[in-house]
């Protein structure tokens, strides 16, 4: 594939800026936002008190999110001003009421409305889920990227909340193609445990009645940028070939499958994680050469299949099982295994994460290099995205991106699933004529 350039342009940011300036002295002169009164997105005869477990679908509804899109100094400012606020996302157990009347709820989200091409219907897709909290979000992630002839796995962390597992398995039980994972894991940062989830999806998935073409995974924290028929058209191209992250390893990250780790408990965030230790680990099995890039893949049917039951693969598996954050180099390893479908051959040069469509992810320590700045705020120098980036995000050219928060705002997740909404409607039309 031909490597794409993606440079920062500073005149675009300071267009931006300027945009952005008087739209936020508009806000300081008015002393705040004259917000409409909220409007229920559902039938004409429902209203926001019939059901306050969904309050999040119709929060800000005033804003426009045509106007956030052309980057209007005015809707702009709205968007910085709910920021600042402190947002607080929906219960998880609103999520469960929403979905104890799935009829009901089904109408709500206007899932019979999708509308969907004869193309899409013979390129089905699977995913798979992997989430531990907020059962809003994993609900705005099912609805943006759901299509009745794909199918979809979830799995939550058994260390997740029980009102949270329980909103996942409601909302689950609403659809004849979203199903639990059969087997669930008790997942630690940098684990192993995290690498089993997806694998765990992936052997329930290649065992379903559903002929999907490829697989993607996804975390509680990503949003698609594609609409399904653009995806699919997208897809088409690969022909087969798989579209994942995968470069040679720094001497630093080479010390994270050279030395056996453990599992222990650490004093801060995530309780439990693999340590390193002084003990140097045997080389990878069958003489294979490691390759690292993330968690994140697109995988087609055949390499999933090739999968199952392979020696090579179970070894290189058993291998990886006390090394730091195995899922970062077990998929970009085995994608450049000869012979392998869809394989990137090793002599090919890196294939990074601005080249893998995969996953957008803005680090603090580029932007204003490879892109613009982050208009959120940072958690462990990535960036949460504001409003500000939607345009960039969806002229970017991936697919899916990293992370998003309702809580730290709201509207991009809101104007995104508008967008993605629009242009699936209008590219099925024309595929129609």
């Amino acid at each position: 594939m031909k490597k794409r350039r993606h440079a920062f342009l500073p005149n675009r940011w300071s267009h931006l800026l300027f945009i952005l300036v008087p739209g936020c002295f508009i806000l300081f002169l008015s002393g705040l936002v004259p917000f409409k009164k909220r409007t229920f997105l559902g039938e004409p005869t429902w209203s926001a008190s019939d059901f306050p477990e969904a309050q999040f679908l119709w929060e800000h509804n005033n804003v426009n999110c045509t106007s956030i899109y052309h980057l209007d100094p005015v809707e702009i400012g709205k968007s910085l001003e709910i920021q600042k606020r402190n947002n607080i996302h929906s219960e998880d157990s609103n999520i469960l009421a929403l979905t104890a009347n799935c009829q009901r709820y089904l109408q709500l989200r206007k899932y019979s409305d999708k509308p969907v091409s004869e193309e899409e219907y013979q390129f089905p897709l699977a995913y798979s889920l992997v989430v531990h909290k907020q059962a809003e979000m994993v609900e705005r992630i099912l609805h943006a990227i759901y299509m009745p002839q794909n199918i979809y796995c979830i799995h939550y962390d058994m260390k997740s909340s029980p009102k949270f597992i329980n909103a996942v398995r409601s909302l689950a039980n609403c659809f004849p193609n979203v199903f639990i994972s059969s087997k669930l894991e008790t997942v630690h940062y940098a684990h192993m445990t995290r690498l089993k989830a997806d694998l765990n999806c992936l052997s329930d998935l290649v065992h379903s009645q559903v002929k999907w073409r490829y697989v993607i995974n996804l975390c509680g924290q990503d949003f698609p940028l594609k609409s399904n028929f653009e995806l699919v058209s997208e897809l088409k191209k690969l022909n087969g070939s798989n579209m994942l992250e995968s470069s040679r390893p720094s001497d630093l990250k080479r010390q994270r499958f050279a030395f056996h780790h453990e599992l222990q408990d650490v004093s801060f965030e995530y309780s439990k994680m693999p340590v390193k230790t002084e003990r140097v680990k045997d080389p990878a099995p069958h003489n294979i050469e490691m390759f690292i890039g993330s968690a994140y893949f697109v995988l087609s049917r055949g390499f999933v299949e090739h999968m199952q039951g392979n020696q090579l693969v179970n070894d290189f598996l058993a291998w990886s099982e006390d090394t730091y954050s195995p899922d970062e180099h077990f998929w970009a390893t085995l994608v450049r295994v000869p012979g392998v479908p869809g394989e990137i051959p090793r002599s090919d040069p890196d294939f990074t994460d601005l080249m893998s469509k995969t996953r957008l992810v803005k680090w603090n320590y580029l932007e204003g290099n490879l892109y613009p700045p982050c208009t959120g705020r940072h958690v462990r120098s990535v960036c949460i995205y504001g409003a500000a980036e939607l345009r960039w995000l969806i002229g970017y050219g991936h697919w899916f991106a990293n992370k998003f928060d309702p809580t730290m705002d709201p509207i991009l997740l809101k104007c995104l699933e508008e967008k993605l909404e629009q242009n699936q409607r209008e590219l099925v039309r024309l595929a129609s004529r």
